[in-house]
């Protein structure tokens, strides 16, 4: 846990360089116009000049992210911001300091766009949304250390705004040296490449623990998303607890729920026509304009149990997940591309014979092997396909039988486990596979809970209480059948989704319903957060307290004009970390939707007493003060939840192995509204004022909040890979919404 914190404050590093830089600039603008005599459509170029340089790069960021790696694009980030630092020292003209200017905007876009995925493939579920706050409080504390280097600066008799734009180059140094030491790939792309050994060294590192293979079966099947996905609702019990006299026992349409860790099996009942809340969504959608999938992630929110949850029932070591690998693989084998170069195409992740080594340091197939054991005894399957093997649970771990215990669940309250299905082939025998299930339990009535005991040698199981009620999506795993691609979704020889997903152009991706409804949403909130005004009012907050007469509240300290914005401006910059930290802490709890509906409404009321100030003047001191405070207030609720929480959304929304494409869509989304936003804003000065432009950022606040009510869902606390699975399931729904 602490080794993903520490390597989230490492990559917000960026964040704080981009805040840094957005400060000194809107100061800087002021000495620069003088010195260079700019007019007002050349001031607006240089400021925006670095948005340009971030929308440029990334419309090619994504898709070389999701080639190469993040850490690779953050690296460079980190180098871009160092020379652009350089070259704004220098800047003979402006011809010099808008080329820095471009440079600094490739540094900036590469951060903003990556830093979010990044955080959100290290980070565990449930301080998902608190690490990726992060970037909003670093950026923030940017502007304000670099709004007091110039409230400093501009007390001189000669203001350097070259100084000031070139210090940015000292914590770029730093930020290299900690994205080239410290700053580890992503687990998430590891596996997506196949590189399952990296991954897992990774994932200890970040954990802080040995047995991280829970987590890795996740990520891998997390690669799977997309596919046809039922909503089913179970009873489930613990099956070494239940006797034969038990109506789950005995029950002639029981299946068996298979988890990770060594010879752990539940008995599951489906129900049909089960009051589950997915089921309930699934059948009856939702209401007038509502988006079905926003009602459908607030059913799982809405209803935890109060009492407890699977993992402290049930289920409490449930989570090494499906582990299956043999025993008896060779220890230079690894399930990696490098090792299926090695290997050929042809040939499967296990070997013929049960020839092999030691299974710890093998991990080609971490969910599924072809081990042959007593498995199908026990679910009654028929023989395999060929091969004369079956898939089956990884008995003889090393990561289950010693060392600390795997992470219970996958967050949220989720668990992850796989159920035997069997189906009539073409040729009319019967062929088995398993189809994977996320659980979620369910609070409502019926659901009986006990007390924990421990069983020598065993788990600790719920023996006073009988069952718990579970909520399920059920789809096809991850991994495939090499000799049955085409046909079965598993079978003997296992093949990396990696393998699959390259057949076909990464951009098909985008048109499966789930991708293309989430990235409605991620462009939708991006586009919206622009246009309510922040970044505009952002840069040239000196000139908006200008305008706004603030000078009179500081006329007794002797500063001037411009000393006096400057000091504001770092004022307000230093009330927005208190509030971001607030919003840190209610990310995860509150959650992401929650924070939105409740603190646009603020932004609201807060630009429409501007506009009545600016149109109806009182007293000038009056007047400042009133201004002064709304754009504080203003401020401080947009750094609470607007701010951090689209990148987070879109962070969390899409599926792994096209999250830094659809990533880079939404990012140049962003950047296209903040060009507009920026560029506009010196002429709308000019033309409407400050009351025109403050009608408009209210506008679209009510809008965003419509918005906000109608399409974007709650996702606090979930597993990336469910959130993914959920779009598609919700994308589904919309769509049967449509045409019923």
């Amino acid at each position: 846990m602490r080794g993903a914190v520490f390597v989230a404050l490492a990559a917000t590093i960026g964040n704080f360089l981009q805040g840094w830089d957005n400060a000194t600039i809107a100061g800087s603008i002021v000495y620069i116009k003088e010195d260079l005599a700019l007019e007002t459509t050349v001031e607006g170029l240089v400021v925006a000049m670095s948005l340009i340089g971030a929308t440029v790069i990334t419309t090619c960021s994504g898709v070389i992210s999701d080639w190469i790696g993040r850490r690779p694009m953050l690296i460079l980030s980190s180098v871009l911001y160092f020379v652009s630092g350089l070259v704004m020292l220098w800047s003979p003209n402006v011809y010099v300091l808008l080329l820095a200017r471009l440079l600094d905007g490739f540094g900036i876009g590469l951060a903003v766009t990556l830093v979010p995925v990044y955080i959100s493939e290290t980070a565990p579920s449930e301080i998902r949304g608190q690490l990726n706050t992060l970037p909003q409080f670093t950026g923030s504390g940017g502007m304000f250390l670099s709004y007091c280097m110039i409230f400093g600066m501009s007390l001189e008799t000669s203001p350097s705004w070259r100084l000031m734009l070139g210090v940015l180059s000292i914590p770029s140094m730093i930020y290299f040296v900690l994205t080239v030491f410290y700053l580890p790939e992503s687990p998430r792309w590891l596996v997506s490449k196949g590189r399952m050994s990296e991954a897992k060294k990774v994932l200890q590192q970040l954990r802080g623990r040995e047995d991280v293979s829970g987590e890795l079966a996740l990520l891998v099947e997390g690669l799977g998303i997309g596919g046809e996905t039922s909503i089913e609702e179970y009873i489930i019990g613990a099956a070494d607890e239940l006797g034969d006299d038990h109506e789950l026992a005995t029950d002639k349409d029981k299946i068996k729920l298979y988890g990770s860790q060594q010879g752990l099996s539940w008995v599951a009942k489906p129900v049909k026509g089960g009051q589950s809340s997915l089921a309930l969504v699934s059948r009856q959608g939702s209401l007038a304009l509502m988006d079905p999938m926003v009602t459908l992630f607030g059913s799982v929110h809405e209803k935890h149990p109060e009492t407890g949850s699977m993992r402290s029932m049930l289920f409490p070591n449930f989570g090494s997940m499906f582990s299956m690998a043999d025993q008896h693989h060779k220890p230079e084998e690894r399930w990696d591309e490098e090792s299926l170069q090695r290997e050929g195409e042809g040939e499967g992740y296990a070997s013929e014979g049960g020839e092999g080594g030691d299974s710890d340091d093998n991990l080609r197939s971490p969910l599924i092997s072809r081990q042959t054991t007593s498995l199908e005894k026990e679910m009654g399957a028929p023989p395999p396909p060929s091969h004369g093997s079956v898939l089956s649970m990884r008995r003889h771990s090393s990561l289950v039988q010693g060392g600390e215990a795997g992470a219970t669940g996958i967050g949220g309250g989720w668990q992850l486990a796989w159920k035997w299905e069997e189906r009539e082939g073409e040729d009319g025998k019967k062929e088995g596979g398993f189809r994977r299930v996320y659980l979620h339990e369910e609070g409502g009535p019926g659901s009986h809970r006990g007390s924990l005991t421990s069983i020598p040698g065993g788990p600790e199981v719920s023996v006073d209480g009988e069952y718990v009620q579970a909520a399920a999506l059920v789809s096809q795993p991850a991994l495939y059948s090499k000799e049955l691609l085409e046909q079965h979704p598993v079978g003997p020889a296992m093949v990396h989704p990696s393998q699959t997903a390259s057949k076909g152009p990464i951009w098909a991706a985008l048109l499966e319903p789930g991708v293309k409804h989430a990235l409605f949403v991620g462009m939708g909130i991006q586009i919206l957060q622009q246009f309510s005004g922040i970044n505009g009012v952002l840069y040239y907050t000196p000139q908006i307290l200008e305008e706004a007469g603030v000078e009179v509240l500081l006329a007794d300290l002797g500063l001037g004009t411009n000393s006096a914005s400057f000091l504001i401006s770092a004022f307000t910059t230093l009330l927005m970390l208190p509030c971001i930290a607030v919003g840190m802490r209610l990310m995860d709890t509150s959650g992401r939707r929650t924070l939105l509906l409740t603190t646009i409404p603020v932004l609201v009321v807060t630009l429409i007493i501007l506009v009545i100030f600016e149109l109806v003047t009182i007293s000038s001191v009056v007047n400042a003060v009133i201004c002064t405070v709304c754009v504080i207030v203003y401020f401080c609720c947009f750094v609470m939840a607007y701010g951090p929480i689209p990148n987070i959304l879109c962070s969390e929304i899409f599926p792994t192995r096209v999250r830094g494409l659809c990533i880079a869509i939404c990012a140049l989304v962003y950047w296209i509204g903040d060009i507009i936003v920026t560029y506009t804003l010196p002429v709308m000065l000019t033309s409407i004022g400050l009351s025109g432009i403050f009608g408009i950022y209210a506008i679209v606040c009510v809008i965003s909040w419509i918005f906000v009510f109608l399409k974007v869902p709650e996702t606090k606390g979930m597993p990336l890979e469910v959130i993914t699975e959920f779009f598609s399931v919700g994308a589904r729904q919309a769509s049967a919404a449509k045409l019923a």
